[in-house]
């Protein structure tokens, strides 16, 4: 019989452009440590794990909470690792411990902005709006459609059409916060990818969004998560 849900919190050990990134140190903690926490707190998984091939990485998720059953492959562990692939390696793992899950979050452990609610209301959107997927996203800030090209080192509009457009006339545009994928497991099985046909959006705040992929992204989430964190003492 599957269990209802399960966390699984992606963290390789390599990382080239901030070394040791998933447990390097964020505000006084661990990176790593904000995922877990939320996912521990929220209360709506059956199993928080961590997906590593790195062994301190292990230790130090198990030290806050987290299980590690195994260790990563070498298959899923560079630079070209998918995500999906990951989560398959994952569910396929439990699977062979005997264990399935009805319901599958993906989380980043470079992610200190997700917090216990609003994983419970992803959770929550799922089941009212009858989803497959549940994801956050976040609106550009600048409308894509007016964007500029260079061209034989020239500036262009890309689309001259929108030039004159008012930015309230325009689409919004969405893109991906890199936080977390909550799944259902069966439908991810079939397709394969962690933004399924049906899946819901929850719209995220610019000021909650970092990506974090450069010493320049670490510095600005720290200073962000300040900011958040002096406002809510």
């Amino acid at each position: 019989m599957a269990e209802k849900s399960l966390a699984v919190i992606t963290a390789r050990g390599g990382s080239k452009r901030v070394p040791r990134k998933n447990i390097k140190e964020f505000c006084g903690q661990p990176i790593i440590a904000y995922s877990i926490r939320a996912a521990l707190d929220s209360g709506i998984f059956d199993e928080v794990m961590v997906s590593t091939d790195d062994e301190e990485s292990a230790k130090i998720a198990r030290e806050l909470g987290a299980q590690v059953p195994f260790l990563r492959s070498p298959e899923n562990s560079g630079d070209m690792a998918m995500t999906h692939e990951v989560v398959l390696e994952v569910l396929r793992g439990y699977q062979q411990l005997g264990r399935e899950f009805e319901i599958v979050c993906c989380i980043y452990p470079t992610a200190p902005f997700l917090t216990a609610e609003r994983l419970k209301e992803s959770m929550e959107k799922l089941r009212q709006e009858k989803a497959d997927g549940v994801m956050p996203v976040v609106r550009f800030s600048f409308p894509p459609q007016r964007c500029f090209v260079i061209a034989d080192g020239l500036v262009a509009y890309k689309w001259p059409e929108n030039r004159l457009k008012r930015s309230q006339d325009l689409e919004p545009y969405y893109h991906d916060c890199g936080q977390f994928y909550l799944l259902r497991v069966e439908p991810f099985l079939r397709e394969q990818s962690m933004v399924l046909a049906n899946t819901a959006p929850v719209i995220m705040d610019e000021k909650e969004v970092q990506d974090i992929d450069t010493p320049e992204d670490w510095e600005m989430a720290e200073m962000k998560f300040r900011l958040l964190r002096k406002g809510k003492d």
